[in-house]
């Protein structure tokens, strides 16, 4: 096991939730946290609980920096509208993200990754910045080279999630659409995400 996966796996257990609800997460058999005092349960105070919202919010997405997190609440709050939706869609925009959604990677840390080593082609462009902000009815493809990996093909594969409505995907082509901004009930997270705790949690 890498030490990424390591790492991966620590954030589950330490949340006390199957983040990604992937069948190999430990949580499924320990809920308990990491370390010798991983037991020990107490009642969180409010700050406590904001806390916990954006630790999953930002490890959903591979673990996002926080000086990066924080520039998408920052975002979030300059943009029209309510705050914490505007902070789904901005993470949502992200080309990892959209890797992962269209399900060319298994984790998205695997869809960084495959971003990074300029694997993905955006409108015919090649975009190896995780981080590119994806509009509506881009087109995002799979690098002809890349197409046959078998970790591409494994996710593509998968059953353990659907495609969500805002995007189109052919997996034979291994191209797909951005379609349209996701609102939060739109977007598919095994487990329930509250950003407006995080939007408190940075409003403080």
């Amino acid at each position: 096991m890498t030490k990424r996966t390591e790492s991966k796996y620590k954030i589950n257990r330490r949340l006390g939730v199957n983040l990604w609800g992937r069948a190999k997460s430990p949580v499924n058999k320990r809920e308990y946290g990491p370390g010798q005092h991983g037991q020990r349960r107490k009642k969180p105070s409010d700050y406590g609980v904001q806390l916990m919202a954006k630790q999953k919010l930002k490890g959903y997405y591979g673990n996002i920096s926080e000086k990066s997190f924080y520039k998408y609440y920052e975002e979030a709050v300059r943009r029209k509208g309510d705050t914490s939706e505007n902070l789904i869609e901005i993470l949502e925009r992200r080309l990892d993200a959209v890797i992962y959604r269209m399900k060319f990677a298994v984790t998205p840390f695997a869809a960084r990754q495959f971003v990074s080593h300029g694997h993905v082609t955006v409108n015919g462009q090649k975009v190896n910045i995780p981080s590119y902000m994806v509009k509506d009815n881009d087109v995002i493809e799979v690098r002809e080279k890349s197409k046959q990996f078998a970790v591409v093909l494994d996710a593509a594969q998968s059953s353990e999630r659907d495609v969500p409505e805002y995007m189109e995907v052919d997996h034979r082509a291994m191209k797909g659409k951005f379609l349209r901004t996701p609102k939060l009930a739109d977007v598919p997270f095994p487990v329930q995400m509250d950003p407006n705790l995080v939007v408190e949690f940075y409003s403080r």
